[in-house]
């Protein structure tokens, strides 16, 4: 027989019983599914942008009106604007909805 030695655990820990919940697995699912989207969403609205820029500067260099102001200026604060809503619809969705299915998984395994 093998002596265990001091500070080593006496059996390898396996998943937890929350780790193997049909529910739990749909909400990680859901949660990666809807986090990817959004970042998808940014990055094609954050590379459109740059895009602009490298390939259509004539473009962006339009005035607005008879001001200084370009096209460019209010299309990169829109490119903000959208990093912000979108930070918005996650962590709204993350209060309603997978807060709330995480509690009930936390509740009916005494977490």
């Amino acid at each position: 027989m093998e002596k265990r030695r001091e500070g080593e655990p006496t059996e390898t820990p396996g998943p937890q019983p929350i780790e193997a919940d049909e529910r739990y697995r749909r909400l990680v699912a859901g949660r990666s599914r809807f986090a990817w989207t959004l970042t998808c969403v940014m990055l094609a609205i954050y590379f459109g942008y740059i895009l602009l820029i490298a390939f259509e500067p004539e473009m962006l260099a339009r005035p607005l009106g008879s001001g200084v102001t370009s096209l460019g200026i209010p299309l990169g604060i829109g490119v903000i604007l959208a990093g912000i809503l979108l930070t918005a619809v996650y962590v709204r969705r993350a209060n309603k909805v997978f807060d709330r299915d995480l509690d009930a998984l936390r509740k009916d395994y005494g977490a």
